[in-house]
């Protein structure tokens, strides 16, 4: 199993949630409940690894560091 990291969002203009995921550029979602906004965000980045297997492209992996600021 793969993580990625998301990041989810209010939506100031329409209501709802939107959702990007920053290790699949372009990857984005959308959702009235944060909820739905995770669940769509889930299919969008199955999606898109589906499409990088299909192709024989290399899927990427992302590595979370901590950083520390005063």
């Amino acid at each position: 199993m793969m993580k990625y990291r998301v990041i989810l969002e209010p939506d100031l203009e329409d209501g709802g949630y939107v959702v990007s995921c920053p290790g699949l550029p372009g990857c984005h979602s959308q959702g009235e409940t944060r909820e739905e906004a995770l669940a769509n965000i889930r299919d969008a980045i199955e999606g898109y690894l589906f499409s990088l297997k299909k192709r024989n492209l290399p899927l990427p992996s992302e590595e979370e560091i901590e950083v520390r600021v005063p």
